[in-house]
């Protein structure tokens, strides 16, 4: 039974830094594939940053979406069987409720979501 909590919420003005972390409870954290997911109010759910998750990422580095490239990291501590996201140069339009999932095979797994508000 695979179980993801996120912390680390909250709210920010823009231009700061927040960072997300996502414990992974289960076995063989190391042999899932892990990615951060938002969605904001109004809008679908999107990816945001990951290791592999998507079918065209099949290197090593991390993949993110384009509006965050350069403002947030992904990492992974497969000792504490943690990710993160560190997010800087935070904006308004980030504001939206982000997500830690976690997959193996056609098996995925959510996280109940952690609120990240940006202020102007």
């Amino acid at each position: 039974q695979v179980h993801l909590v996120e912390t680390g919420g909250g709210k920010v003005q823009a231009g700061g830094s927040l960072r997300l972390s996502c414990v992974f409870s289960g076995r063989a954290f190391s042999t899932y594939t892990m990615g951060w997911f938002r969605q904001a109010p109004g809008k679908e759910r999107e990816f945001v940053a990951g290791f592999n998750w998507n079918w065209y990422d099949n290197d090593s580095d991390p993949d993110y979406t384009n509006s965050v490239k350069g403002r947030f990291t992904i990492s992974r501590d497969n000792a504490k069987n943690t990710i993160y996201l560190q997010m800087n140069s935070l904006k308004p339009e980030d504001t939206a409720v982000y997500y830690c999932a976690a997959k193996i095979g056609a098996y995925e797994h959510w996280g109940q979501g952690s609120q990240v508000t940006v202020s102007s």
